[in-house]
């Protein structure tokens, strides 16, 4: 075997059963950051892949930390290396920003063997989460689903009203999320997020927002679907 072969693993990072206890332990804190987001906080306003994404930022987290050990320089090397990661979509609420910072803060504890203050952080992180919860209308309920409703419509001063009360009909909770300029000013495009019944005609909703005056075109959609 080559000389450069058998220095390069002359010396293994850890007994393998404290690592593997140690990956283990932070999948299941992460499956707990992820079960506290999910019964804490309104899942329509994020991708349906978060949850699953602070999973995985626990578990690798703990497989960096397990990697830098005590060399500061290989610490500050992947520090330099990981900078180079972008998320594609920005996190838009600071709560969840909290429980990315959350699963980090786990992952790296597990991976540093601190179990206890994983325990702790994660006990103390949960109370306050859920003490700070949604409210149960925003949450998701059984039966029902998110919805982003866009409406393109020409600058008449009833056209947003109307649509506001029709889509309040389908759902008293409707509300509008955006609003923007098209066509250089010549219409206008709102966005509406609702919550509809499972098996909701679509369709009918789409048609009857059409039928209003000054409605150009209308886009129904669920949040969160990975394309």
């Amino acid at each position: 075997m080559p000389d450069w072969l058998t220095t390069s693993f002359a010396q293994p990072p850890s007994d393998w059963r404290v690592l593997a206890f140690r990956l283990v332990a932070a999948a299941v804190f992460g499956l707990l950051v992820a079960a506290i987001y999910r019964a804490t906080r309104d899942l329509s306003r994020v991708s349906a892949s978060f949850p699953g994404t602070l999973v995985m930022l626990c578990l690798l987290i703990a497989t960096v930390t397990q990697v830098i050990g005590d060399n500061v320089a290989l610490a500050f090397s992947l520090v330099g290396a990981l900078s180079i990661v972008r998320f594609r979509t920005a996190v838009q609420d600071t709560k969840d920003t909290a429980f990315v910072i959350f699963a980090v803060a786990v992952g790296m504890a597990v991976g540093a063997g601190h179990l206890a203050v994983a325990v702790g952080g994660t006990i103390a992180a949960g109370s306050v989460a859920w003490l700070f919860r949604d409210p149960v209308r925003h949450r998701d309920p059984h039966g029902s689903r998110p919805y982003h409703v866009e409406v393109r419509l020409g600058w008449l001063p009833e056209a947003g009203e109307a649509v506001r009360r029709l889509l309040c009909r389908h759902d008293a909770g409707a509300e509008i999320i955006s609003a923007a300029s098209a066509k250089k000013g010549a219409l206008l495009e709102l966005t509406y997020r609702l919550r509809l019944p499972r098996g909701a005609g679509l369709a009918a909703i789409a048609t009857e927002l059409k039928a209003l005056e000054s409605v150009e075109s209308v886009s129904v959609h669920q949040p969160g679907a990975d394309a």
